[in-house]
């Protein structure tokens, strides 16, 4: 098989020649340029680039040789930006090691070695303390209230930093040629390699309530304010089903997956009741994924973290085809138990190597077994995409990478 039509018969629940695996084709299935840049000097792949092109998590691009070493079977599109040396330029990272920003990035040092971004209009959109490896949301546009009408909404999103400081392809949405652009590049990409091909659309619906409210209060509001969590989601849906509009005319005859975000769950369990989903966030994704398979030939892949298992069936029912990151860690999401009960319906996209306590702090004879019992449970008759469990942090060392993806090999080498 080719790496596209390995991963379409996995999300298709086929058992493809070999185990699909992915780095770096979403936000949520990376690595952090700290992890990269270690584990690029460890595999002495060359003098290669460490280009930061998801400024609030501090993710790197994967370069084509780390992709090949680690035989990775899906492409971002928007690799297909910010392709030229004058589009990036240097940094340090917390550690020391050189970087590159993207040319637009400019956050602003402070005397305490935290960093400030600011908005065009001076606000602050987010900070990374000294020595910190990410960017924290420090601007709640609407933490005080809803305002008469919702009015200013389009504003408020601009404030938030998922928007505001977005990773390509999003960073050249404003642009005037930019959808043009997208097919262009995404067809060209299409025909240099047979990797299948992801686009990032967050269409978030709780998390934007949480970004403009704080998290708190969003919670709270759905108990105490239910009409206007309401008033918000139907302008929120108003603006994603747009958004779908152009990018499924765009590509949806070229990529293969299209990937939504909306973090339902903690560690415990959701953050709603089922019912409360079914309420306010069922009708909406429902509707979400419809449009995408109405108007294009893409899978629908959730990126949802925490404890999602009490939400599964009604996550199943609205019609996603994928779940990342498949948290493992969490309350009822063992993954004998996830297979056992949801493997017919829905692809686990993650959930092949737990990233709090065992790739960051196990030696590599230990990750190796881990990930090969993960392999053994969640790849039988497919429905399974190799993918660490969420981003590969700063602190897992670069053999532990090495030893995780060696693993995946081995498994595939001896026919599952």
């Amino acid at each position: 098989m080719t790496s596209r039509e390995r991963i379409l018969a996995a999300v298709a629940h086929r058992e493809p020649d070999r185990v699909p695996v992915d780095l770096g084709a979403t936000p949520s299935s990376g690595i952090s340029a700290i992890a990269y840049g270690r584990t690029q000097r460890h595999l002495a792949l060359g003098d290669g680039h460490t280009r930061i092109y998801d400024v609030v998590q501090q993710l790197a691009q994967p370069e084509d040789a780390v992709l090949d070493r680690f035989g990775v079977d899906v492409l971002d599109v928007g690799r297909t930006f910010n392709t030229q040396d004058a589009d990036w330029y240097d940094v340090a990272l917390s550690d020391g090691q050189r970087a590159q920003y993207p040319a637009w990035f400019h956050p602003q040092p402070q005397p305490d070695g935290s960093w400030r971004a600011l908005a065009p209009d001076g606000v602050e959109l987010a900070r990374m303390p000294a020595g910190s490896t990410f960017f924290d949301q420090s601007c709640f546009p609407w933490v005080d209230g809803y305002p008469d009408g919702m009015n200013g909404l389009d504003a408020a999103m601009g404030h938030v930093l998922w928007a505001a400081l977005v990773h390509s392809p999003w960073d050249h949405a404003g642009e005037a040629d930019f959808w043009t652009a997208l097919r262009s590049r995404a067809l060209e990409l299409r025909q240099r390699s047979d990797r299948a091909l992801m686009i990032v659309c967050g269409c978030n619906l709780f998390e934007w309530g949480t970004f403009l409210r704080r998290l708190d209060n969003f919670l709270m509001d759905l108990h105490l304010a239910p009409d206007q969590v309401e008033d918000l989601l139907c302008l929120l849906m108003q603006r994603h089903i747009k958004t779908l509009e152009k990018v499924c005319a765009a590509v949806g005859d070229v990529c293969d997956i299209l990937r939504f975000g909306d973090d339902l769950g903690m560690d415990a369990g959701p953050f709603m009741s089922p019912d409360m989903y079914q309420q306010f966030f069922k009708p909406c994704h429902t509707e979400l994924c419809a449009y995408v398979h109405t108007h294009s030939r893409m899978k629908t892949f959730l990126h949802s973290c925490g404890s999602l298992y009490e939400l599964m069936p009604d996550l199943i029912e609205a019609g996603y085809d994928i779940i990342n990151p498949v948290q493992t860690n969490c309350r009822n999401m063992e993954p004998e138990r996830l297979k056992a009960d949801f493997g017919r319906d829905i692809t686990f996209w993650g959930g092949g190597c737990d990233t709090r306590t065992v790739l960051n702090r196990a030696a590599p004879s230990e990750v190796r077994h881990h990930v090969l019992q993960r392999l053994k449970i969640l790849s039988a008759d497919g429905g399974f995409v190799f993918a660490a469990v969420h981003n590969i942090l700063p602190d897992v060392p670069p053999q532990n990478v090495v030893a995780m993806f060696d693993a995946v090999r081995e498994f595939n080498a001896a026919g599952g």
